[in-house]
């Protein structure tokens, strides 16, 4: 099993590419490579350079790969549709100058969703014709990278968008083509939508092409679901909590990517907010070495 582990800005607090909160994009590389990685994901983009030659010489000082880069948008907001498709290109265009591989696509926050987190009961579903509008924004998007640029497509979970909990997951598996359309599976809001991650891993480790790490702390995860708290405020209060220290079997994860022979990056995600967490490379340290002992 050939398994490389890296990061992503987001362990950094950087969710957007223009929050004044930001680390420089410089910092970032920097310590993910005091940590122990070798590899870094895009993050938002525009948060690093696109112009190609200065993000390459950037890379190269600390010795560090682009994994791939994700599309944080609203895909769920016909309205954004302009929005989604310039995130998608400048993302698309970005991984292929550096040779990465992986174009994660996410679902962004929706206020109509926001308050239901982690409560697949009580959250509002998407009518019939509004889901087949969403679901072909996304196959749009997936046949692009796919095609046009030759990247490996994943749909990726997050909570609070209308693409959380696993009966959508698996509804969108089903009526998007594997060929243009595969898994980046996160652990943690596999866990924060109220679902077992290794199980799904188990039904489905085969159109998973790219991982993320994340733990979730159980106690602030009941705690920010009965009281409703906005996902930013519960990164805040640390509910993504060091790898090894919630409720995410890792070592079971490790079992099943070893049991199906699964080659590639997994690559840690624990989003912070950037002023409250003053120690990231401390908990970018910590992470590495938790997976090193799992044998990662």
């Amino acid at each position: 099993m050939t398994i490389r582990i890296g990061n992503a800005p987001c362990s950094w607090g950087v969710e957007f590419a223009n929050d004044p909160r930001n680390p420089t994009w410089q910092h970032v590389l920097k310590e993910c490579a005091a940590a122990g990685y070798k590899g870094i994901e895009l993050g938002p983009v525009g948060f690093m350079p696109e112009d190609p030659a200065e993000l390459t010489d950037g890379l190269a000082q600390h010795d560090l790969e682009l994994i791939g880069g994700v599309v944080f948008r609203p895909f769920h907001d016909p309205d954004a549709w302009d929005d989604v498709l310039d995130g998608s290109v400048r993302t698309c265009k970005a991984l292929v100058a550096h040779g990465a591989q992986h174009l994660v696509l996410i679902d962004s926050i929706s206020p109509r969703r926001a308050p239901t987190a982690g409560r697949a009961d009580a959250a509002e579903k998407m009518g019939q014709a509004e889901w087949v509008a969403y679901r072909d924004r996304i196959a749009t998007i997936a046949k692009m990278g796919a095609e046009e640029y030759g990247l490996t497509v994943g749909i990726h979970a997050h909570a609070a968008g209308f693409m959380d909990f696993e009966p959508e997951l698996e509804r969108l598996l089903d009526e998007v083509d594997e060929s243009i359309l595969k898994i980046c599976f996160d652990t943690g809001h596999h866990s924060y939508a109220g679902f077992d991650p290794v199980a799904f891993m188990k039904r489905h480790v085969d159109r998973i092409s790219y991982m993320h790490f994340k733990d979730i702390d159980p106690v602030i995860k009941a705690d920010v679901i009965a009281k409703s708290t906005g996902f930013y405020d519960a990164c805040g209060q640390g509910i993504f909590c060091n790898l090894g220290q919630g409720d995410v079997d890792f070592r079971a994860v490790r079992q099943v990517l070893l049991d199906a022979g699964f080659e590639g990056w997994c690559t840690v995600e624990q989003d912070c907010d950037p002023l409250l967490d003053p120690d990231t490379l401390g908990d970018a340290t910590a992470n590495r070495e938790y997976l090193q002992s799992i044998g990662f």
